[in-house]
C-alpha cells in the first residue's frame, strides 16, 4: 500500500485527525491485532471528535461571552434565589429548541451575566449559535451598521443566530430610533430564535422604561410572554469575593 500518498489525500480532505491516528497505526504495534472495522472506527471518530471541538471553538469565538463561564462553575450556595433544578432544565436547552426567551433580573452583582453567558456556553457546546451584547452598545452597533451599508448583512445575522443575549438591559435610555431598532431585532427573532435578557430592572418597570408605549407594547409583548424567568437576590457577590479576598491579603501579611 502506498501509505504517503494516502496520508497526503487526507490531509488535502482537510482529514488531519485520521491522518495522524492512521500514521499511529502504521507505527505502533498495539494497533496490530486489532479487527480492521475497529481500526477504521477509531480512525473516523477521531476525525468527528476533532471536527466538533474545532466548530465549538468557532461558536464561542462568534458568541463574544463577557466571562468565561459554565453551568458547572455556577453558584448555588450563595443566598440569591437561584434554584439548582430550574437552571440544570435550561441546561438541556429544550427552551433553545422551542425558541423560548430567558429573562434574568435582580441587582448588581448577584450574578446575571455570569449566568447568562453559562447558558450561552451550554447552548454552544450543544450545537447551537450564540451572540451577547452589551444593551448600551448595542443600538450605536446597529447605527454603525446603518451608516456603512451593513445593517441587512447585521440584521440577518442576529435574526438566525439561535441565541442572542442582551445584558444590562435597559439601563440607559433609548432614543426613538434606538427604540425601532431593538424593535426590528426583536420582531425579526420572534418565535424563529431565543433571546436572553439580563436586567438589574425588574420586568415590571421595562415598559415604562422603553419610553413610547407602542413600541414599548410590542418588545414587552414579544419578550416577556413567551419566556422564562429568573429573579435573583440578596447581596453583591462581587462585594463578597472582594471581602474575602482582601481578608486573604490581611492573612498573608
Amino acid at each position: 500500500m502506498l501509505r504517503q500518498p494516502t496520508i497526503d489525500k487526507m490531509l488535502a480532505m482537510k482529514m488531519g485527525a485520521m491522518a495522524e491516528l492512521f500514521q499511529l497505526q502504521l507505527s505502533t504495534s498495539q494497533y496490530a491485532d486489532l479487527p480492521f472495522e475497529d481500526r477504521v472506527g477509531m480512525m473516523i471518530e477521531a476525525e468527528y471528535t476533532a471536527r466538533e471541538q474545532r466548530k465549538l471553538t468557532r461558536r464561542l469565538q462568534r458568541a463574544k461571552l463577557r466571562v468565561a463561564a459554565c453551568i458547572e462553575d455556577v453558584d448555588f450556595k450563595a443566598s440569591r434565589g437561584l434554584d439548582r433544578q430550574v437552571v440544570l432544565s435550561l441546561g438541556s436547552c429544550e427552551w433553545l429548541r422551542q425558541n423560548l426567551n430567558l429573562l434574568i433580573t435582580g441587582p448588581t452583582g448577584t450574578g446575571k451575566t455570569f449566568l447568562a453567558c453559562a447558558l450561552a456556553h451550554r447552548a454552544c457546546r450543544s450545537g447551537f449559535t450564540a451572540l451577547y451584547v452589551r444593551a448600551a452598545r448595542f443600538p450605536h452597533q446597529l447605527a454603525v451598521a446603518r451608516g456603512d451599508g451593513s445593517y441587512p448583512r447585521l440584521m440577518n445575522r442576529l435574526a438566525r443566530t439561535n441565541l442572542l443575549v442582551i445584558d444590562d438591559w435597559l439601563l440607559t435610555p433609548l432614543n426613538d430610533m434606538e427604540r425601532r431598532d431593538i424593535l426590528e431585532v426583536i420582531e425579526d427573532r420572534h418565535e424563529r430564535a431565543s433571546t436572553l435578557i439580563a436586567s438589574q430592572l425588574p420586568i415590571s418597570a421595562w415598559h415604562q422604561a422603553l419610553g413610547e408605549a407602542t413600541v414599548a407594547d410590542s418588545i414587552c409583548d414579544r419578550l416577556i410572554h413567551a419566556a422564562y424567568k429568573i429573579k435573583l437576590s440578596g447581596r453583591s457577590l462581587r462585594k463578597a469575593a472582594a471581602a474575602a479576598k482582601l481578608r486573604d491579603a490581611d492573612k498573608a501579611t
